[in-house]
């Protein structure tokens, strides 16, 4: 029964995602034909006249009115065909692959970052309201919010790699005295050690800890403010209270009990700051020179390369989409109560 109820959740939400994503398409390719320049102008280099210029327009189907190429937009859509990226001469298809594993690499040691500092602050702050370690949470949750990604990023780059010397040059997933591992996931700290790699694995784990430092601490704000104010709702509450009278021990009532009960609040969050970390990685990539699709986004917005800008954005949302339905499920793993109808 459960496992029917699960079924029927997945379907019900790949459903209500379908206008959804209908409606990125439409505003992605409306807004992508609003930017500025012009594609057939780049692609034909600099020194094409009018009638090369013309002549790659008609190729790449630019002459054709809006109605038209979003029809042929959408006929390579359902075939899988994201078309060909202009800027780097690739089918996007194989740039977003090429280039997914090492964004979401970036993001989820990001993530396992925020969550180590966050939540273990969040939950000292509520239990000792008012105490050092409280206002070291606010000063921490102000500093999260009020500092911009590539100011942080440019800073830590400052400090300890130019200063101090003991991070690696910002440049790319490996340093340039080590080869890249045998592709197998895409991630070059997983790879490296199927591949009994030691060494390529410390080098790239090394290169991930400052860009993955600059997305967490941008994301460690909101995950510990949340921690620590759906902690102090639950540990006020009268069923607490009455755990405590029955004589349970403090890390008893503090992990089993109150965080248990405090989840939901901070899944909902995590959901939300994952997705601006997905977002956020444009720039982090761009200041630590990182091969990811948020690199490639920048690049193809510069010149106006709709179909690569276009893929990125569909990537986002099928990501978006995914991530919503995991935190979907995890609702009901947590809080059986809320029921997969939920």
């Amino acid at each position: 029964m459960a496992r029917r109820s699960t079924v029927a959740l997945i379907g019900g939400r790949l459903l209500q995602a379908v206008p959804s994503i209908a409606g990125v398409i439409i505003v992605t390719f409306i807004l992508t034909r609003a930017l500025p320049g012009d594609p057939a102008v780049y692609f034909a280099g600099p020194a094409a006249d009018a009638q090369s210029i013309e002549q790659v327009r008609q190729a790449l189907g630019l002459d054709r009115s809006l109605p038209e190429q979003f029809l042929i937009y959408l006929g390579d859509l359902f075939t899988g065909d994201l078309g060909q990226s202009i800027s780097t001469g690739r089918p996007v298809v194989e740039e977003l692959i090429r280039r997914m594993p090492a964004s979401l690499e970036l993001t989820f040691l990001a993530l396992l970052f925020s969550l180590s500092v966050a939540l273990p602050l969040g939950i000292l702050a509520a239990t000792r309201p008012n105490s050092w370690i409280d206002h070291l949470c606010r000063v921490v949750v102000t500093a999260g919010v009020s500092l911009p990604v590539f100011f942080t990023g440019l800073f830590l780059v400052y400090v300890f790699y130019f200063i101090l010397g003991i991070a690696p040059s910002p440049l790319g997933r490996i340093d340039i005295f080590y080869l890249d591992p045998p592709h197998v996931t895409g991630f070059f700290t997983i790879d490296s050690l199927l591949a009994g790699d030691i060494d390529t694995f410390g080098a790239a784990l090394a290169q991930l800890v400052l860009p993955a430092i600059t997305l967490g601490l941008f994301t460690l704000a909101p995950l510990a403010r949340m921690t620590r104010g759906a902690m102090l709702a639950v540990l006020s509450s009268d069923f607490i209270r009455t755990a405590r009278a029955s004589g349970l021990s403090r890390p008893t009532v503090l992990y089993t009990y109150a965080l248990r009960n405090a989840m939901l609040p901070i899944l909902t969050t995590l959901g939300m700051v994952f997705s601006f970390m997905l977002g956020s990685n444009v720039l982090v990539e761009k200041v630590f020179a990182w091969p990811g699709i948020g690199s490639f986004a920048i690049e193809a917005l510069i010149v106006s390369d709709y179909a690569a800008v276009q893929g990125f954005v569909l990537a986002m949302a099928f990501l978006y989409v995914a991530l919503n339905l995991v935190i979907d499920i995890l609702y009901t793993v947590v809080d059986p109560r809320i029921g997969l109808e939920g």
